[in-house]
């Protein structure tokens, strides 16, 4: 469905083809006889008749605020009154408060002065029409069963749609009156209650405040100014009705001249209907009271009167609906292509198990492609501000401390202690000393020593290939999980395929570790020609290692490549073996290098090419073998929709049928917008 793109200065055109003014002339002010409506209302009509639709759409459910006069007051300030003089119609009078919901009333002009009144109320999606005799009944029982007995509130609104020869087009939100003490049957909070329910109402700058004040208050002290003012700080969308004119005529010219309330759109005085007078008398009687009253005659006439009320009223909702629909139809359309986006991400709804195959293999084949670029490639796309999920620099982190690990390791030795070099490798070579040839470097010796050493860092490769498959399996699951998470019924089973492949690669590495450890201790052998070249560099510090030892001199210290400063006086007493001792050491430092070297390049291959055949081949297969090999007919659950999708598709859809019914409204009143 295409956009409405309505223009604002067309729209401005259509409701008044010439400027207008707030102006009422001395000749429609002195007709009381008259409807107080114009011909003015012929324009508006269709505007309004398009906001009552969208209201009846429950398109502010939307979160797509419509332009709304609503009318505040405190307790007892005449409220009922304004809106009787309005509607000519009378609504619910008593003790307390009257209007315990937000009583929206649609006043709708009727151009045939015979033609009967229509009176009917909405609510709970029941139509109930009534008389003008009926009316102020069906509202007190129509609020029974929408607020219950008594003197509680609802925020549930009640809808009456006045038709009728002689009242404005308007529609208003009658809203309850604030009190601050409850009285008996009223509940403790009903303050906090009905201030909840008005500042939901005049909060929004849609809405136009048509704040009710007593003559005979002041009018900084009234509540409802307090709480219009917290909303609308210039008073620029507030209008001001003074009731009870003349009850407290003295004074009553300079506090709405003065203005120290900060009401924008000015103020209106009007009189109160009086006992059983009608209607017609009543406007008659107010239009007399401010024509010859000594005091209230100073009030100009464009300030004074039901009639002027319902013209300014008129006008001011024209304006703001004129102002306000541009931004309604983006809104809508926004709101529109939003939800309509929404629902095509959702999961499609699977009807056979041939769609939910094919839908298990896309997860599957997706969460592939999405392990193949943060586990093999480093490409983070997908998570961008997730660090545990860059995967190729963690595992460069984790085998770097890998690595220093290793190389830091004492290895349950004394290396680093100079007092104690070549004490280990004199104790090896003593034990099994025997007669035979001088110099002579047994091989067993130099394997006992590396036994030792291969030991001492036994535990730091396993830690490391279960750190690495713990970190590996944190990463697939949340990838799955991910791809999975429309299909709630696929996630336990994909997490527990995970999980088992994961113990599976986790004992298969570790078997492998164990194999490299153990060929280290048994073998000495390697062609890498550094060891040579390690060696040689090292024994050239013999022969001055030797000379020491067999002097006399006090003097026992020198200095050893990696070793540091060396006291060899210690070792004197073992000069039959030091000799021997010392190629073991140096024949072991150079051999020790290439060793941790393999044991950081050969954990590094093995456990990368595990990871790419676990996501290239294994990861698949153990994913299939669960969810269709198994007993517990995953294919089969996978069309069971879960509820949270199902309720948000459902929830989207109604909202997208109201969305276009909306736009359908719109598109017509710029149609004829465009059409005039």
């Amino acid at each position: 469905m295409g956009s409405v793109k309505p223009h604002e200065n067309t729209l401005e055109i259509f409701l008044n083809p010439e400027p207008f003014h707030m102006k009422i002339s001395d000749d429609e002010q002195s007709n009381h006889d008259a409807p107080i409506v114009s011909s003015y209302n012929d324009r508006i009509r269709p505007l309004l008749d398009t906001v009552d639709k969208l209201r009846n759409l429950k398109i502010m459910q939307e979160g797509i605020q419509l332009p709304t006069i609503v009318v505040v007051g405190d307790q007892s300030s005449g409220k009922s009154s304004v809106l009787e003089s309005l509607a000519g119609i009378s609504l619910p009078r008593g003790q307390g408060i009257c209007t315990r919901v937000p009583l929206i009333m649609k006043l709708q002009n009727d151009p045939n002065p015979g033609t009967e009144p229509e009176l009917y109320l909405e609510f709970d999606d029941e139509k109930v029409p009534t008389d003008e005799d009926n009316i102020a009944e069906a509202i007190s029982s129509a609020t029974e069963q929408i607020a219950g007995k008594g003197k509680g509130i609802s925020n549930n609104p009640l809808t009456l749609i006045v038709k009728k020869n002689g009242v404005p087009d308007l529609t208003m939100v009658d809203l309850p009156g604030i009190t601050r003490v409850p009285v008996r049957g009223q509940p403790e909070d009903i303050y906090e209650q009905i201030s909840a329910i008005i500042m939901e109402y005049i909060k929004p700058e849609e809405s136009i405040i048509l704040n009710v004040l007593s003559a005979n208050v002041d009018f900084s002290t009234c509540e409802s100014i307090r709480m219009s003012q917290q909303v609308d700080k210039t008073g620029q969308r507030t209008l001001a009705v003074v009731t009870k004119a003349d009850k407290a005529p003295e004074g009553l010219l300079e506090k709405v001249t003065a203005d120290d309330v900060n009401i924008g759109l000015g103020y209106v005085c009007v009189r109160n209907r009086i006992g059983d007078e009608s209607y017609e008398e009543a406007r008659a009687e107010e239009a007399r009271l401010f024509e010859t009253h000594h005091l209230l005659s100073k009030i100009i006439k464009s300030m004074v009167g039901i009639p002027v009320l319902a013209q300014k009223l008129v006008k001011i909702q024209a304006t703001i609906i004129v102002r306000c629909l541009p931004d309604i139809v983006r809104k809508i359309n926004e709101k529109l292509l939003g939800n309509i986006e929404d629902l095509n991400k959702l999961p499609k709804h699977l009807n056979s198990i041939a769609e939910a195959m094919a839908t298990f293999m896309h997860i599957l084949g997706s969460a592939k492609e999405s392990l193949r670029k943060i586990v093999l490639n480093g490409v983070f796309d997908e998570y961008p501000d997730e660090k545990e999920m860059h995967c190729t620099a963690r595992l460069t982190e984790m085998f770097n401390k890998y690595s220093e690990e290793l190389q830091s390791s004492k290895c349950g030795d004394n290396d680093d202690d100079s007092k104690n070099f070549l004490i280990d490798e004199t104790k090896i070579l003593e034990e099994p000393m025997s007669i035979g040839l001088p110099n002579f470097l047994p091989r067993a010796a130099f394997l006992s020593l590396l036994q030792k050493k291969m030991k001492g860092i036994s535990m730091i490769p396993v830690d490391f290939s279960e750190n690495i498959w713990s970190y590996i399996e944190t990463v697939v699951v949340s990838v799955l999980t991910k791809h999975s998470e429309n299909y709630p019924q696929l996630l336990s089973s994909t997490r527990r395929a995970a999980q088992n492949l994961m113990a599976k690669k986790k004992k298969k590495s570790l078997d492998w570790v164990n194999d490299l450890v153990e060929m280290e201790k048994l073998s000495d052998y390697t062609c890498n020609p550094e060891y040579m070249a390690s060696w040689n560099k090292l024994m050239s510090h013999q022969d001055k290692f030797m000379e020491i030892i067999n002097s006399s001199s006090v003097y026992s210290c020198m200095e050893i490549d990696g070793f540091g400063s060396i006291d060899v006086s210690p070792l004197r007493k073992h000069k039959l073996i030091v000799q021997e001792a010392f190629d073991v050491k140096m024949r072991m430092t150079a051999y020790w290098k290439i060793v941790m070297r393999r044991m950081v390049d050969c954990m590094a291959l093995h456990l990368l090419f595990s990871i790419q055949k676990l996501v290239n081949e294994e990861m698949e297969k153990e994913m299939i073998d669960e969810l269709v090999g198994n007993k517990e007919n995953g294919l089969e659950r996978m069309l069971e929709e879960s509820p949270s999708v199902s309720e948000k598709r459902k929830k989207l859809k109604k909202s997208i049928k109201l969305l276009k019914e909306s736009t359908d409204v719109v598109a017509k009143i710029m149609d004829r917008v465009l059409t005039d």
